[in-house]
């Protein structure tokens, strides 16, 4: 398995899609090898019992100070995935990567008529091209020209929504394309009831596409017609500092909180309190805090964007509201909407959540990919 991220020593959707799945994996009796990035300090062993955790590359930041990935991490990881692969590529049956960030997947493919291994690629997203312009600005050419090499190697594909199956096709995949709708680990039975609070929850990555600081102001707004609503802004990152300026900015301090990262618990025990979890981002692969929002009988508002696969999660007003659209009067409006639908809405978002666990579980996604393998389920032979 080949991701340059280990959750919890980086956190995010699929950093947890890969330790479940590697969890899962290694239960299944499996011998598997996570090759990463360390991000870890040295002397310490990362906890992921049963499975042998291998740093292919050196602890680097991941980030530039606007949020962007950096390039030269992405390359550095790239070379460690080659090198080990060229000497141990023939050990492995199966090679399961996110095709992200681009150059270890390349080097993957390239040692593959070597080692005779299956190679499995997760598609996280697709991007535009004009995604890629406004990332990367002038380089943009570039990331589209890398992204539909990827694209074009022979591989078994996978992606987690229609959005991004529909673009890898268009981007010229050779072969079929499965859809994984699961990544949810947690009980398939709603939970209990729990008693509501006037709350709203954000919880992410404070990147300028998740637009957490229109949280701050929707809430404000709402707040004028809710009496008692408050928020509460779950996770760190580059607008983080705007976050905190705004919330700096209301005449009442326990408006809006903005801890920081927590552990997992808090978040989920904030979600089974919440009027309704808020999540205005214009770009997302998936969208677990949906579902597991849902899980808990929460409603979520998200806002429909081309490049927003987690609205695909949404049945509006059954499990949650799209908003018009991520202006503070818009997003205040649904959280209006939520409120005065009561519990009804939670019922029925319970409901949803009954019918699709099977389809959204984690177990389903796993049956798949265990299917992928195929003929290449053999014995494995001595760990590199």
């Amino acid at each position: 398995m080949i991701y340059d991220c280990l959750f919890p020593n980086t956190v995010g959707g699929a950093e947890r899609w890969y330790r479940n799945l590697a969890e899962r994996l290694a239960a299944e009796g499996h011998e598997l090898t996570y090759a990463t990035m360390r991000q870890w300090d040295r002397g310490e062993e990362p906890d992921l019992q049963e499975v042998r955790v291998l740093a292919v590359g050196p602890r680097m930041a991941l980030y530039t100070n606007s949020g962007r990935r950096r390039i030269v991490q992405a390359l550095v990881f790239g070379v460690g995935v080659l090198w080990h692969l060229l000497r141990h590529g023939r050990r492995y049956d199966v090679v399961h990567t996110a095709s992200f960030p681009y150059f270890s997947l390349l080097a993957a493919a390239l040692v593959r008529p070597l080692g005779g291994y299956e190679l499995v690629v997760d598609w996280h997203e697709v991007w535009s091209a004009g995604y890629w312009r406004e990332y990367l600005g002038a380089l943009g050419p570039i990331g589209v020209a890398v992204q539909r090499r990827c694209v074009r190697v022979r591989q078994r594909a996978f992606c987690f929504s229609r959005l991004h199956a529909a673009r890898l096709r268009e981007e010229g995949l050779r072969g079929e394309v499965t859809i994984l709708e699961g990544e949810y680990a947690g009980s398939p039975v709603p939970e209990e009831p729990f008693e509501t609070e006037l709350l709203v929850v954000f919880a992410g990555r404070m990147i300028a596409e998740k637009r957490a600081p229109a949280v701050v102001d929707a809430a404000a707004l709402a707040a004028e017609q809710i009496s008692g609503l408050h928020a509460v802004l779950f996770g760190d990152g580059p607008e983080r500092p705007e976050v905190l300026a705004r919330i700096a900015a209301l005449d009442d301090g326990k408006l809006v909180a903005a801890p920081g990262f927590v552990a997992a618990h808090e978040v989920h025990d904030a979600l089974r309190r919440a009027t309704a979890m808020v999540l205005p981002s214009r770009r997302e692969g998936y969208g677990m805090i949906v579902v597991e929002a849902a899980a808990c009988g929460t409603p979520s508002i998200l806002v429909s964007e081309p490049d927003n696969a987690a609205v695909e999660l949404i049945e509006d007003g059954v499990n949650g509201v799209l908003a018009r659209s991520a202006a503070p009067a818009d997003l205040a409006a649904a959280i209006v909407r939520v409120h005065e639908a009561g519990a009804s809405l939670r019922d029925s978002t319970r409901a949803w959540f009954a019918r699709n666990a099977r389809r959204l579980s984690l177990e389903h996604s796993l049956e798949q990919v265990l299917e992928s393998y195929g003929p290449s389920r053999r014995t494995p032979s001595s760990s590199p």
